[in-house]
């Protein structure tokens, strides 16, 4: 997924935020004034390790222990532009050279990091890094603009494709069980997914651009809409345990930002204030922007200030979470305690 800047916090904070996330240290939430410690625990920002030479560098995964993250990076030298794949464990860093514009996806407990690239076709072209090694995945001749988008516990893929002949998009997914192969799976029509869970449930949307509707994929094959009553539109962009999350329009100009309990299909209202949805996490606890929700509510995270933008992309199970701070210059940060 490709951000941009984002909400910008309290000008009291923005200071010490870009002294000291600019020198890779922690910054606290701003403390209240009756306790003079932080609301609601302490929430801090700080830098993950990155290559000094890059022009900019990013986080974009997480795995659901938080352990492992993977994430971007760019150095311009005198011959062209290298694109940087990043793997963190921990604060372990480890860079491999890409191909132009390869992006990690997602990320399962074991390390195992999935993304998208381009062939020298000009076509989709997933992969997948293990063991230190990055592979390529299997596609089918018949598709085109091939995808993954999530990984589960299992090692389960699920991505999409193009069909060359008539346009129409197309849910893959790649079965851990059966290395090596790639299979289409029976969802709705022009349909695309989301994300799926460890125990292989699948979400998603399908239908024409701005008419879609969303469903959600049983391990047994069972397909049910995933939506609220009077819905026009559903955008479903993330699930992970028994939660979803997306955006869902009634009518009006601002959708309306839902959580899902897949168990049995009930929703509830997440936050306006959360400019964007970008994630949730196997608590129902939601990012996106600059804020984290959990219920109804939802609190600013530390880092962002005026002139600086901040962006949570991806948060784990634990809470800790990764994605980007754009101060003079785009870098990777991670929070915890938020």
């Amino acid at each position: 997924m490709t951000h941009t800047a984002r909400r910008r916090m309290l000008a009291g904070t923005a200071a010490a935020g870009l002294l000291a996330t600019s020198l890779g240290v922690a910054v606290a939430a701003p403390a209240t004034a009756a306790t003079g410690r932080p609301a609601l625990g302490t929430c801090t920002i700080s830098t993950l390790p990155y290559p000094a030479d890059t022009y900019r560098a990013d986080a974009y995964a997480i795995d659901p222990t938080g352990r492992f993250a993977a994430g971007t990076a760019l150095r311009i030298e005198e011959t062209g532009n290298q694109y940087l794949l990043l793997f963190w464990d921990g604060d372990r860093l480890t860079e491999v050279e890409a191909p132009s514009m390869a992006e990690p996806s997602d990320i399962n407990e074991d390390g195992v990091v999935i993304g998208n690239g381009w062939a020298e076709s000009g076509l989709g072209q997933p992969w997948r890094y293990r063991d230190g090694r990055i592979e390529q995945l299997p596609v089918l001749p018949s598709f085109t603009g091939v995808g993954v988008t999530a990984i589960n516990k299992a090692g389960d893929i699920v991505g999409q494709g193009t069909d060359v002949e008539t346009n129409e998009f197309f849910v893959l997914r790649w079965p851990a069980a059966r290395p090596g192969t790639v299979e289409v799976l029976d969802v709705p029509a022009n349909a695309t997914p989301s994300g799926i869970t460890d125990n292989g449930t699948i979400v998603g949307m399908a239908g024409d651009f701005g008419y879609w509707t969303g469903w959600v994929r049983r391990p047994d094959g069972r397909i049910k809409p995933l939506t609220v009553p009077g819905a026009q539109a559903t955008l479903v962009n993330a699930a992970a345990g028994h939660w979803a999350i997306g955006n869902v329009s009634l009518g009006g100009s601002n959708p309306v930002k839902v959580r899902w309990d897949l168990r049995d299909g009930s929703y509830t209202s997440i936050d306006r204030r959360l400019s964007v949805l970008d994630d949730v996490n196997a608590k129902g606890v939601v990012v996106g922007g600059d804020r984290v929700a959990r219920g109804a509510s939802s609190r600013e995270l530390p880092g962002g200030g005026v002139g600086v933008g901040i962006g949570a992309r991806v948060i784990s199970d634990t809470g800790t979470i990764v994605g980007f701070r754009n101060a003079e210059r785009v870098t990777p940060v991670r929070w915890t305690g938020c």
